[in-house]
């Protein structure tokens, strides 16, 4: 599969209000409940694989960027990272031995150990929602657009129309130029493309 019609999530910092919806939609997609009354009882409470880190005056959702020559996948000695059919990077728990390698050599700081099963955990973009053909639970909670579902294409083509309506009203008089976002997340994906070129500068 090609990386522009690789899926993923994309996220706009600037857009993020930091009301943590997606970390909570996130743990009860992967609770055994799938329920969010029923979640809250379960032990051990099931565990969110997004984060979100106040930065200033942004609040920055953190979570897995399913990287093309994931550093994690290439660095795992039994396997247990690999790629799935649309590009995530998932985890096999049982072939997983706990050795942390995946979280060191994350540029993201994503992967992460879970002490009671020895194994670590992260993002798998839910699998049983896309196989539905729905969104992540954390996007599908996401009530402000801060985080985003689709090909790289079809965001870009999102953003050049929201754009376009946006210059439409600030030549109409009807809005106030304000900061684009976007800019923090172009610079953002700079440096991962820059990882991902073998670039550590």
């Amino acid at each position: 599969m090609s990386t522009d019609s690789k899926p993923t999530i994309f996220i706009n910092p600037a857009k993020c209000i930091g009301c943590r919806h997606c970390e909570i939609a996130c743990a009860v997609e992967h609770s055994q409940s799938k329920d969010l009354f029923s979640a809250i009882f379960e032990d051990p409470l099931p565990l969110p694989r997004i984060h979100i880190l106040p930065m200033g005056a942004y609040n920055v959702p953190m979570n897995c960027r399913h990287c093309d020559g994931a550093p994690c996948v290439e660095v795992c000695p039994t396997g247990a990272l690999y790629h799935d059919e649309q590009g995530a990077v998932m985890l096999a728990e049982d072939k997983c031995i706990g050795c942390k390698m995946c979280a060191i050599v994350c540029p993201f700081g994503i992967p992460e150990f879970d002490a009671l099963n020895g194994v670590m955990f992260k993002c798998d973009m839910c699998p049983d929602r896309r196989a539905e053909g729905r969104e992540p639970a954390c996007v599908e909670a996401c009530k402000t657009g801060a985080l985003q579902f689709g090909t790289i294409d079809e965001i870009v083509s999102k953003v050049r129309k929201e754009k376009a309506e946006q210059i439409v009203k600030l030549k109409e008089g009807e809005v106030e130029e304000e900061y684009n976002g976007w800019d923090l997340y172009r610079s953002m994906q700079t440096v991962v493309i820059r990882i991902n070129e073998g670039d550590s500068k």
